[in-house]
């Protein structure tokens, strides 16, 4: 029977769902058709498979090729499925056999000299392999990034005559390796900034409790400083973490970077990204910035700048953290849970509220700027820090060296520590019973609080949110239950916020 099945897989999303390749030799005119919801790069496998196996000296079968990809109600894109093709033809028209082809899958682009080129999203085929059972064979290029899954048995290969070598039992195919753990990355350290102690000490409560940041002041007052200096006192990515965020990358149109690995994502999309840059999409949905910032910084300069529209989509994934891309043709749900950090000015020429008395900006040229934010997004913001211009920058500091990140991070570990105890989850995703369970105060608190949110008309969201924080300034100090100090900061940080400066 001339007749072949090949295991492959194909790239939805973040996702690798299983593919058959199936080849079928039979009778009547020289022909060869591909059915499965192919689309254009898989139809045009049929010349590469074609002139690769002619140069690479095997027999192109003179008979009618009917080559299926099943399921057939999954749409099929790219070059990965060349390889598998290639390969059922040559067991269909007895060529090569068969018998490695049950307990092994197969993605790569085949040149038309028979080379194996590597194809982008080969990171989730790996991971999904590994949970089939099955051994995975893929292009050289693509070997280290195969390999971060640690699955079964990954094997690399150079071109297709390797490969039907290997099936024939003649040549034994190296197995994938796992790459050199690379040093982590340097990063911006926090004791370049002098001064701007209450913005430091938000910016460590964000750290520990994965709280959203805003920092509002005048230009040159260390907003974007302060920003950058937060993924240095992150904690580490866990493995499963990481695997995540090279799962992303890897489908991304910029693909991964094992340089990467292990190294949280600090995104800064410019203020002229459109929502689908920013969300993801496209006729074939790939994942954009808050995706790519999965498990990291969303870092968004000039908050007002951007599109009104584009900043309310983010409204959506900061409380679910994944977005669902919906098309005609499918629907993609890609994982998004950012850090969101903001900054900036408090009005269009940047100087409102500054002691040089620059700004000769009207209170309605001011308020139309800042209700480019809308409410429901700010609401979402758990820290709004205005950030003051330092007293005598350009001075030699001779007191106590400010702290460094390292200082900071330590401290920070040492409070997530304490909530993935006690919840599993970081403080800002606390929602529920969790947290009614985990973030109750004492009767005189809750009134301070209630007299704060009818001060400032803070939502029942935004109180939620300042619990939150406390929870997450309590755990700074180690202490099982929050405190009077606690709330009263947690409120500050809203007090202080950006649509309440004084102008």
């Amino acid at each position: 029977m001339s007749l072949a099945q090949v295991f492959t897989r194909a790239c939805v999303g973040v996702e690798a769902p299983e593919v058959i390749v199936e080849i079928h030799l039979g009778g009547g005119l020289p022909a060869m058709s591909i059915v499965g919801l192919a689309e254009t790069a898989v139809r045009e496998s049929r010349d590469r498979v074609k002139a690769a196996l002619l140069n690479a000296g095997f027999e192109f079968p003179q008979r009618r090729i009917t080559i299926s990809l099943a399921p057939a109600d999954l749409p099929k894109e790219g070059s990965r499925f060349d390889l598998p093709i290639a390969l059922g033809i040559l067991v269909a028209s007895k060529q090569a056999p068969g018998r490695l082809l049950a307990n092994h899958e197969f993605v790569g682009e085949l040149s038309l000299s028979g080379e194996l080129k590597p194809v982008h999203g080969v990171l989730p085929v790996a991971i999904q392999a590994s949970r089939s059972g099955r051994g995975l064979l893929v292009p050289k290029g693509n070997a280290a990034e195969a390999a971060l899954a640690r699955g079964k048995t990954t094997l690399q290969a150079s071109c297709l005559l390797d490969v039907v070598a290997w099936m024939k039992g003649d040549l034994t195919l190296s197995e994938v390796a796992l790459p050199q753990a690379l040093p982590e990355a340097a990063t911006a350290d926090l004791s370049d900034v002098i001064g701007q102690y209450r913005a430091r000490r938000a910016l460590e409560v964000a750290a520990a409790g994965g709280h959203n940041i805003l920092f509002s002041g005048s230009p040159g007052t260390g907003k974007t400083m302060l920003a950058s200096r937060l993924p240095g006192i992150l904690p580490p990515m866990s493995d499963a973490e990481a695997l995540e965020v090279a799962a992303i990358a890897s489908v991304s149109r910029g693909g991964l970077d094992l340089h990467r690995w292990h190294v949280r994502p600090f995104r800064t999309p410019h203020h002229t990204a459109s929502a689908i840059a920013l969300v993801g999409g496209g006729t074939h949905p790939r994942p954009g910035e808050i995706s790519l910032a999965h498990n990291g910084v969303l870092f968004l300069d000039e908050l007002p700048e951007f599109n009104r529209h584009v900043l309310e989509v983010l409204r959506e994934p900061m409380e679910s953290g994944r977005i669902v891309i919906s098309r005609a043709a499918c629907c993609e749900t890609f994982p998004a849970r950012f850090q969101l950090a903001a900054a900036m000015n408090p009005c269009p020429c940047g100087y409102a509220g500054d002691e040089s008395g620059q700004c000769h900006c009207t209170s309605e040229q001011i308020s139309r700027y800042r209700g480019r934010i809308s409410g429901p997004l700010l609401d979402r913001i758990d820290l709004h820090i205005e950030v003051s211009r330092p007293k005598a920058f350009l001075v030699q500091h001779d007191g106590p060296a400010p702290e460094s990140s390292a200082d900071i991070r330590a401290r920070v570990l040492a409070a997530r520590e304490l909530q993935y105890q006690r919840a599993g989850k970081t403080n800002a995703q606390l929602d529920g019973t969790a947290l009614k369970q985990f973030c109750r105060i004492t009767d005189s608190d809750r009134k301070l609080l209630l007299r704060a949110s009818e001060q400032h008309a803070l939502s029942p969201r935004a109180c939620m949110r300042i619990l939150k924080v406390a929870r997450t300034l309590a755990d700074l100090e180690s202490e099982k239950d929050i405190g009077t100090a606690h709330v009263a900061e947690a409120i500050s940080y809203r007090e202080c916020g950006v649509m309440s400066a004084k102008y």
